[in-house]
């Protein structure tokens, strides 16, 4: 099953440490330590998700990925359906939450056992 449907996605991202699931902004957002991570939109199964400055540049020349609307002007995309294999999916969303889960303070990493 693809990351781009809604229960495959929750599944994943669950299985990640520390990561709560909201509804907001029309979408299932995955949280670390209250600071999003990654969403999936429900209308079309897009998937938004942080990456490193490097990977943004390579991933918005690929078809079907391009820049965020609506998150910091960088390092945020938005990735449809097919434009990615579920294996590289997983993994650029795992370094969505290792990227996320450094920002937090050292207290709160420990609070939440990261």
């Amino acid at each position: 099953m693809s990351l781009h449907d809604r229960d495959a996605y929750r599944a994943f991202v669950s299985s990640l440490a520390a990561v709560t699931l909201h509804e907001q902004w029309d979408a299932l957002v995955a949280k670390v330590g209250g600071k999003v991570f990654c969403l999936h939109g429900n209308a079309n199964g897009d998937l938004v998700f942080k990456v490193s400055e490097i990977a943004f540049d390579g991933l918005v020349a690929m078809p079907g990925i391009g820049q965020a609307a609506y998150f910091a002007r960088r390092q945020w995309v938005r990735v449809s359906p097919g434009a990615l294999d579920d294996d590289l999916l997983a993994g650029y969303i795992g370094e969505a939450h290792r990227l996320i889960a450094g920002k937090l303070t050292r207290r709160l990493r420990d609070e939440l056992g990261l």
